[in-house]
């Protein structure tokens, strides 16, 4: 042991010997009462207390800025969780909906997904991913819990392709849930309008309208919209009247297919939903 002692004081002397200096002489400085010992004790404590905060500035400013890259990186993993969970929200909302129209309803329905939009000013279509291989036919009406979206045009086996009312070349024969006025809808590129409805018919704003059991592709009641305005035709004698649809079609996701044609409904009376000259009506 006394030789370790040694060779630590061979090695290390004049260390050992300045640590000791310096301890005495802060001791001494902090029991000296004179002026001048204050004021570089003062001087000695005010740099030391400098030099420790600079120090802790600069570790803390580190630390700050890596705990404020986590911080931002926990938001931006929060916000899309978040966001995430809105969107399961809505469809969850919407699926409810949707169920719930297939509980209430005798119709037989096909369920889909819509995959892809076309949503220009004048050929609104939707594609589906179900065709012909469950049952889609042309003709067919697409609905969803609102409302109806549109017609089916075109199918292959595992697609289909939907005009929707935002379409020029779909027409339909529609009425006026309240006054059974009839009339034949279609848009117009900016509205969805009823055309040629004579001034002295019973349309107001604020009527829902539904399609008519006269229409050769839709003779079931389906909603549509709500009237939201007239437009008067000041040279004749009839109104073109505006439709607000219920349906959302940027929103519009999952759907139903309206899988009649040449069916029976439960009390077994004949409907023909799909007659071979229901281009005419679309195409008119």
């Amino acid at each position: 042991m006394l030789r370790f002692f040694s060779s630590v004081w061979e090695n290390f002397k004049e260390y050992i010997v300045l640590v000791i200096l310096l301890i005495i002489s802060l001791v001494t400085m902090s029991i000296n009462q004179k002026p001048a010992a204050r004021k570089i004790r003062s001087i000695a404590f005010g740099s030391f207390a400098a030099f420790t905060s600079v120090i802790s500035d600069v570790v803390n400013i580190g630390g700050l800025k890596s705990e404020n890259a986590s911080l931002r990186k926990l938001n931006a993993e929060l916000m899309l969780q978040v966001n995430e969970l809105r969107k399961y929200g809505i469809e969850n909302a919407e699926l409810k909906g949707l169920l719930g129209l297939k509980d209430t309803t005798k119709l037989p329905l096909i369920a889909g997904t819509v995959v892809s939009k076309s949503l220009s000013r004048s050929q609104g279509t939707f594609t589906l991913n179900i065709g012909s291989r469950q049952g889609v036919k042309p003709g067919m009406p697409v609905i969803d819990d609102l409302g109806l979206v549109g017609i089916v045009n075109s199918t292959s086996g595992d697609f289909s392709i939907v005009r929707t009312l935002k379409n020029l070349d779909l027409k339909l024969t529609v009425q006026d849930e309240r006054s059974q006025v009839q009339g034949i809808m279609k848009w117009n590129g900016t509205d969805l309008v009823m055309i040629d409805i004579p001034k002295t018919y019973d349309i107001e704003p604020g009527d829902r309208i539904e399609t008519s059991q006269l229409s050769s592709i839709v003779n079931i009641p389906i909603p549509v919209g709500t009237v939201i305005g007239l437009s008067k035709v000041e040279t004749g004698i009839f109104n073109e009247v505006r439709i607000y649809p219920f349906v959302d079609f940027i929103k519009t996701e999952h759907i139903f297919v309206i899988a009649i044609v040449e069916s029976k409904i439960e009390d077994g009376e004949q409907l023909n939903f799909y007659k071979r000259n229901h281009l005419s009506e679309i195409n008119k």
